[in-house]
């Protein structure tokens, strides 16, 4: 793959064999319940569709369901769990992070106490500091029942001061690369959807093995990730999870897009090894792994077709990227405020 592919040259030379040459080839053999793709270079195969740890599964209320989706997702041959320190966590401004356990990760870990073994297991520290971000790696590895995780995330990057504090003396880079020697962690990766070009500036300062980026069928419309970040991810043989691709359901409107196949499809085309959606019920899983293991590349005028009705309804569809006026604030939906 050149440098300069862009979206729609992807499209053109044949989305199949442009997968494979961003993220080696898809497998789709008997072996795998799911089609799908390889992680980068960390030698995992994760299924197209992946479970996101955010809808019920972050909220206290939602106990039972969230336990059924867990285990039903894992039953259906999804072999890939993220989740956050920061999804569900109360919001306590007389407490550190550290002290106040995330729902999340508390209902992923009451099953990885006995299914640890089937699934590839990440999470994401959003504290920026050295100490406090193994202090929350302990937090973690405490609440989903395990001795390590196999993907540790920095949470939602959205600036360049960001990205010094993550950098610099004593920030968290430094406690990743520490939990990596230690074998507390397997892999490290950056996520966010709030700027691609600060992302940009992260993944060319540290050779991380994984990036989590925001692709929705709205994202060329504005800030988009899949112009200014994903052609570098590729690039650097990243693994590429995509997220926000519903937008929380947000993207959905009438005159625009208006299901789930169109919102899996439109992201799955794109170069990525696999995206992340959090699902509200046992049935929303089951439709999302339905759609995964029917899964065909879309052509370049399907393409076209779906980024149109999703140009109908931007604002809602990008409603997490940083805002065109110099004082706006994307919304808060990952619980870090």
């Amino acid at each position: 793959m050149t440098e300069d592919l862009t979206r729609r040259d992807f499209v053109k030379i044949g989305v199949a064999g442009a997968a494979s040459l961003a993220i080696g080839p898809s497998v789709a053999g008997a072996a795998l319940p799911l089609p799908g793709r390889a992680l980068g270079r960390t030698g995992h195969i994760p299924g197209l569709f992946s479970l996101g740890g955010q809808a019920s599964i972050e909220q206290a209320d939602k106990h039972d369901v969230s336990i059924a989706i867990i285990n039903r997702a894992i039953d259906l041959g999804v072999n890939y769990i993220d989740t956050a320190a920061a999804y569900g966590r109360p919001r306590d401004p007389a407490k550190q992070r550290w002290e106040l356990d995330g729902i999340s990760q508390t209902f992923v870990g009451e099953v990885m106490a006995t299914r640890r073994k089937e699934v590839f297991l990440a999470s994401k520290v959003d504290d920026r500091t050295r100490d406090g971000a193994l202090r929350q790696l302990e937090q973690s590895l405490r609440l989903l029942k395990t001795d390590h995780l196999d993907l540790w995330q920095i949470h939602n990057v959205q600036t360049e001061v960001q990205l010094d504090q993550i950098f610099g003396k004593d920030g968290v880079l430094e406690a990743m690369i520490a939990a990596r020697d230690q074998k507390m962690v397997r892999f490290l990766g950056i996520t966010g959807h709030f700027d691609p070009a600060v992302l940009a500036k992260g993944i060319e300062r540290f050779d991380f093995d994984t990036i989590l980026m925001a692709l929705n069928a709205a994202d060329t419309h504005r800030l988009p990730f899949q112009q200014e970040l994903l052609p570098l991810a590729n690039k650097k043989k990243m693994g590429i999870i995509g997220m926000k691709i519903p937008a929380r359901d947000r993207l959905f409107k009438p005159g625009a897009v208006t299901t789930m196949k169109d919102a899996m499809g439109y992201v799955l085309t794109l170069p990525v090894s696999t995206v992340i959606i959090g699902c509200k019920t046992v049935e929303q899983l089951e439709e999302n792994v339905a759609i995964a293991k029917s899964f065909s590349p879309l052509n370049a005028g399907e393409m076209a077709r779906i980024e149109a009705l999703a140009a109908n309804n931007v604002a809602e569809g990008t409603f997490f990227k940083k805002q065109p006026t110099p004082a706006g604030n994307a919304e808060d939906d990952q619980n870090m405020e």
